[in-house]
């Protein structure tokens, strides 16, 4: 039940995320379950990766080459995903800020209700 609540939260993050960019598109809820299900796949599988094979960029630019690999995962969904449209890359990396600041408040906000 714990999974299919931060599946939950992590699309309304979606949804706000790209209402509050012009850059980002998304349909509608259905497309933003889909997309916040793929990121964790994709963060589960490919992101490790990614970092693996960065370590020596990674190390060198004290780890904001994790930014990078962040806005790639989204990039790769936005091309995965009918419906979730990303409009360059520096949109997904503000995306990819502002979809974990709003993934962290609204967590916060659910485990205070939990209390």
């Amino acid at each position: 039940m714990n999974i299919l609540v931060k599946i939950l939260l992590s699309s309304i993050a979606v949804i706000i995320a790209s209402y509050l960019l012009p850059g980002v598109y998304v349909d509608d809820f259905i497309t933003a379950v889909i997309v916040a299900v793929l990121l964790a796949l994709l963060n589960a599988s490919v992101k490790p990766l990614l970092v693996l094979l960065t370590i020596p960029l990674t190390v060198f630019t004290l780890g904001l080459f994790l930014l990078v690999i962040n806005a790639l995962i989204i990039l790769i969904a936005d091309a995965i995903v009918p419906g979730f449209e990303v409009h360059g890359f520096w949109w997904a990396l503000i995306f990819s800020l502002l979809l974990s600041l709003i993934n962290a408040l609204l967590s916060d906000i659910s485990k205070e209700g939990q209390k």
